[in-house]
């Protein structure tokens, strides 16, 4: 099983509408809050803009919200524009629910898979090649799917590969050590 890894290459885009040119997509950009003060209260809106016009919409995060209710580590991260803190609004369900937004992550991420370690399958069952002609460059007794000089060592190393390459992790010893034993 290869391991891999979605990557973010960029915030995904914004599926809104605009006034003005009626585009469909808009952008974070940098990623920009606007916090507003009334009294006690506290308005925060995040800052998208058109893709087409570069027009400027106000998305809201918290409306009439009472200053104590915020985490003080979360309103300075407002403040300052915090660029983690754009990315998880975005990511935030309720937030898109709240102001009808859909993201498009069309081009926003790519895939990181190491480079594959390919093994060449058998025609027989039991050998498992590094190569075309093994690490040891002496090919498989064609009988008993083991090494040359090997047979009565039955190494319990030895696995079954299937047809398509991939290793299904049942034990081949038992088998190639009755073949060899006969």
């Amino acid at each position: 099983m290869l391991p891999w890894v979605v990557r973010r290459t960029r915030l995904p885009l914004l599926s809104l509408r605009c006034v003005d040119c009626r585009s469909t997509s808009a952008t974070t950009g940098p990623g920009r809050f606007r916090v507003n003060a009334n009294h006690k209260l506290l308005d925060v809106w995040l800052l998208v803009r058109c893709v087409s016009c570069d027009r400027t919409s106000k998305l809201t995060v918290y409306e009439r919200t009472p200053v104590s209710s915020f985490d003080p580590a979360e309103l300075t991260g407002y403040r300052v524009n915090d660029a983690e803190l754009v990315a998880s609004r975005l990511l935030d369900a309720q937030f898109a629910r709240r102001n009808r937004v859909t993201l498009d992550w069309t081009g926003a991420w790519r895939l990181v898979a190491p480079p594959a370690v390919l093994v060449a399958p058998s025609d027989k069952p039991g050998v498992h090649l590094h190569g075309a002609a093994g690490k040891s460059g002496r090919r498989p007794e064609p009988l008993t799917g083991t090494w040359p000089g090997r047979a009565d060592r039955c190494a319990p190393a030895m696995r079954r590969t299937a047809g398509d390459g991939q290793d299904d992790a049942r034990p081949y010893a038992a088998r190639a050590c009755a073949t060899s034993a006969a």
